[in-house]
């Protein structure tokens, strides 16, 4: 063998690895970025084990810890809790627990309402068994509510209680559109029905002058309402769900009880999301998840439903920032166009704006009347 074709052989033998390694470049650049595993703190040494044992000394209640409850020790002695403090169940049961924001009420501002009197008292179990088996007329919601002379309040029905009032309503308008003339007909039977079970006496409001509020709200609510979408593009190399999931949860998003959907919760305990994140669903149900393409997630900011004060469309900034530095992603609108930074100031402005008309007319965003009212 000449040295030329020695030559020729070692030439084509690096042209083969060369194409080879970059294939193998190419494809791992283009694979779907994978969840980096979770770093141990070298700092932190690990927590000495305890088997768990019955030494005959009397239990004083149970220990909340990191890991779950546990049996206390012996009396007088302390207990390992969190931060190596002791908690006993039995004093974190006495504590207050927060009560969501009471949602539904009845008002007039959104609510065809008809007063409904009763001959004599009502009891709370027999009023909850004269309820319609629907809470809806058409589309609207129903509700019948029930005063409560103890507390001087309006509430739904509850057993053991005693009411001499009721009123019975439905709601004027909704994203479905105004209330119309069959859905108050169906409201009025829903309610004569209530009415009759309990021997009681309605008076109902005006069929023509309520559905004219209803086409007014409706007109004002379609006017004013404003659900803000961005798409987040991957630039290169698509992204797995485990990825995209744990990139979120690095700036307090959480999953949702839809497969693909995150949150960031807000808060208050019983309110909306402040925003939400939304990737391919079957990606996110796919056998093997890590090894499904994602491309695209969505910013999702429903105005009406999240109080002005948490600030939620410099938050869904904040957020898209992060996850579009963090995943080399690009910012765009629902075409995919990509959207400069300075079209965002533009948008705060408006969103100002349509919160002091939303004030003005007592519907403020994130209100209970706001939220029911824009659903």
């Amino acid at each position: 063998m000449s040295n030329f074709q020695l030559g020729l052989i070692i030439a084509g033998a690096l042209v083969l690895i060369v194409v080879v390694a970059y294939n193998a470049w190419t494809t791992h650049r283009n694979a779907p970025k994978r969840p980096r595993p979770a770093e141990a703190d070298p700092a932190q040494e690990p927590a000495a084990r305890h088997e768990p044992a019955f030494d005959g000394a009397v239990l004083t209640g149970a220990v909340l810890t990191g890991a779950g409850l546990a049996g206390s020790g012996a009396e007088g002695e302390a207990e390992p809790g969190f931060d190596g403090h002791a908690v006993d169940l039995r004093d974190a049961l006495d504590l207050p627990v927060p009560t969501a924001e009471r949602r539904g009420g009845l008002d007039p501002l959104i609510d065809a309402i008809a007063p409904i009197v009763a001959e004599q008292q009502v009891s709370g179990d027999a009023a909850l068994a004269a309820l319609p088996p629907t809470r809806r007329a058409g589309s609207k919601p129903f509700a019948v509510e029930g005063f409560n002379d103890a507390a001087q309040q309006w509430e739904t029905p509850q057993p053991g209680q005693r009411y001499l009032q009721f009123q019975a309503g439905v709601q004027l308008a909704n994203r479905l559109g105004a209330l119309n003339e069959i859905e108050f007909s169906e409201f009025v039977m829903k309610a004569q029905g209530f009415a009759d079970a309990i021997n009681a006496a309605p008076d109902f409001p005006d069929m023509l002058h309520e559905v004219a509020r209803a086409r007014e709200l409706d007109q004002f609510a379609s006017e004013h309402d404003a659900q803000l979408t961005f798409v987040l593009r991957a630039r290169h190399a698509a992204w797995s769900p485990g990825y995209v999931q744990q990139n979120a949860a690095r700036l307090g998003l959480v999953a949702g009880a839809i497969p693909g959907r995150l949150v960031l919760p807000a808060q208050g305990p019983g309110l909306p999301p402040v925003l939400t994140l939304t990737y391919d669903a079957q990606a996110a149900m796919s056998d093997d998840p890590e090894q499904s393409a994602v491309r695209d997630i969505v910013l999702s900011l429903d105005v009406a439903q999240v109080h002005r004060s948490q600030q939620p469309f410099a938050r869904l900034r904040e957020v898209a920032a992060a996850l579009g530095e963090a995943m080399d992603g690009v910012l765009c609108d629902q075409n995919g166009t990509p959207l400069p930074a300075m079209t965002m100031e533009p948008i705060a402005a408006d969103l100002e704006q349509l919160y002091d008309k939303l004030d003005s007319r007592e519907l403020s965003a994130g209100s209970a009347l706001a939220r029911r009212l824009f659903s």
